[in-house]
């Protein structure tokens, strides 16, 4: 029996060494470039092609770390998730300050500097509007709102309503609004992602969540081959590029009126809710594309843009000097696209002429007759 039971062991730990040589080799072995990681988060997609040299250890590990990363970030912004710390913030006290994460802190701060920056056009505030109206976690109603439920949300909205401490990483509300950082905190995800493969010395990689995306290095680093990313054609059909666009060290944000939506009595209503009017933007602007460093920022830029519409956007859009491209609807299945300055500048004269790309001109301005009178 004791005999039985050394052997037995003995067996055990040959098999163990086995396992594990096997799982040591199978770590070890270097995967083709482009590694690809794909999956479901936030509602929607994460999609990251990294074409630095992997072994299949490293590149699970590199998937764990920055799941890791987006978990934090849903965690901490989620509106559907009774644990997560944005709806803790949103129901505690009204003017008591409240101790927060960094990132929660970093996009309220973002937030905050977008929506002064845009006259409110960019406001977190507009939570209560966006349930109303059936896009948040509230069931959707069966009618449109009415004037008087309108007017009673509209009335608390204001990104004034939150104050926030960076110095002291707190916050706090004044009024009784509802955060929703649903315009902004899938662009942080992205930044987030992008951190973290920073930090790993991954040096090309495409980050892409739902549509918001960042880029480092080259598609092919050997060639130095550009990352290069399609504009959608903004319609509800299939998905196709209205324009393709070398990214480099930069990401980008889409905002736009064409998926999602709903209609009632013929009417077709935005999932993009103007704060200042607490209504679904309706304006000529089918598409808002902003190119910045940080996505968070991209994010938030595109969605203010969107809700002040095509004329007063690009006014916007030249004052802060902000690379977009705006896609505006001339008729139905058409459209025009026009590139801000910053736009022209980054991808140049040749590649915007080339796409068909207009530079942007102010009806405003003065302009010279065939004489110079």
């Amino acid at each position: 029996m004791n005999r039985y039971h050394r052997l037995s062991g003995a067996v055990g730990v040959v098999l163990l060494a086995t396992f594990l040589l096997a799982g040591c080799s199978e770590n070890d072995r270097p995967l083709d470039a482009p590694v690809r990681f794909e999956g479901a988060i936030f509602g929607s997609f994460y999609q990251v092609t990294v074409m630095d040299p992997l072994t299949q250890g490293e590149a699970n590990a590199l998937e764990e770390g920055f799941l890791a990363e987006l978990e934090s970030v849903d965690q901490a912004m989620s509106t559907y998730r009774d644990d997560a710390e944005l709806i803790a913030f949103n129901e505690a006290p009204l003017n008591e300050w409240q101790p927060l994460s960094n990132e929660l802190i970093e996009v309220l701060s973002i937030s905050r500097s977008v929506s002064e920056e845009s006259g409110g056009a960019f406001d977190i505030t507009v939570g209560g509007l966006v349930n109303l109206w059936s896009f948040g976690p509230e069931a959707r109603p069966e009618t449109i709102p009415s004037e008087a439920e309108l007017n009673e949300r509209l009335a608390i909205v204001g990104y004034d309503a939150i104050d926030v401490d960076t110095q002291s990483m707190q916050a706090r509300r004044t009024r009784d609004v509802f955060a929703d950082l649903s315009g902004i905190a899938k662009g942080h995800g992205v930044d987030r992602v992008a951190a973290y493969l920073d930090q790993q010395g991954i040096e090309h990689y495409l980050v892409n969540l739902g549509g918001d995306i960042l880029a480092r290095g080259y598609r092919h680093p050997d060639e130095q081959t550009p990352w290069r990313i399609g504009i959608e054609v903004p319609h509800t059909g299939p998905q196709e590029a209205q324009h393709i666009l070398p990214l480099d060290n930069m990401s980008l944000a889409t905002s736009g009126d064409y998926r999602n939506y709903f209609e009632e009595d013929g009417e077709r209503y935005s999932h993009t809710i103007d704060p200042r009017t607490g209504r679904p933007v309706n304006n000529r602007l089918a598409s808002v594309s902003v190119f910045h460093p940080s996505n968070a920022w991209a994010d938030a830029w595109a969605t203010a843009l969107t809700v002040t519409g095509s004329e007063a956007g690009m006014q916007l859009a030249l004052e802060h000097d902000l690379n977009a491209l705006l896609l505006i609807k001339i008729d139905e299945g058409q459209w025009q696209s026009l590139g801000t300055p910053a736009f022209i500048n980054y991808f140049g004269d040749a590649l915007v002429e080339e796409l068909g790309i207009d530079a942007w001109e102010d009806p405003s301005a003065p302009r010279q007759t065939a004489t110079g009178e």
